[in-house]
């Protein structure tokens, strides 16, 4: 037997959720989390945030959370270019035009089209795991549109097409 330092108290508030995805739709939700943290490889870095769908979700989904990442350095162009989009779409969609900290974007709140990626295996310890399904999100509106694509095109023809992150084209 190992003493534990204490006693442990178990907490009914304190348990594992529900880690099944949540169904394909249009959310309303509130950001409650965010960092910027470095990728697993340690050659760039991304924007971290986790959302809280509303409670009173009319589909019974209400106070479930759903996370995103949004890749602003790292070696591959592409995946700078797509993070940059999925940010600016983010950042439209709440209304806010600018950040310098990811503090900023706590608190805002709009609509994320989510959709559910199957299950992708993957490796631990040198064996393969099977993977669980899990949410994306395949685009963010305001409040009360229909979409949020308008305002990105429109900001990318502002910008002539340039690959400036949104925090930096303020500046130029």
């Amino acid at each position: 037997m190992a003493y534990i330092g204490g006693t442990y108290t178990a907490d009914p508030n304190n348990v594992a959720g529900d880690y099944t995805p949540v169904p394909p739709g249009d959310y309303g939700f509130t950001i409650i989390e965010t960092d910027y943290k470095a990728t697993s490889a340690g050659t760039g870095h991304f924007i971290y945030i986790k959302c809280k769908i509303d409670d009173n979700d009319p589909n019974g989904e209400g106070g479930r959370t759903f996370e995103d990442r949004f890749n602003i350095e790292n070696p591959n162009d592409k995946a700078v270019e797509i993070g940059q989009r999925q940010l600016n779409a983010l950042l439209f969609a709440t209304g806010k035009q600018a950040i310098s900290d990811t503090d900023e974007l706590l608190g805002l709140s709009a609509v994320a089209k989510l959709k559910v990626d199957p299950a992708k295996p993957y490796m631990k310890d040198g064996v393969q795991q099977p993977g669980s399904p899990s949410n994306s999100v395949g685009a963010y509106k305001a409040r009360g549109t229909a979409t949020s694509s308008a305002p990105v095109q429109q900001q990318t023809a502002q910008t002539g097409g340039a690959a400036l992150p949104p925090w930096k084209r303020n500046a130029a």
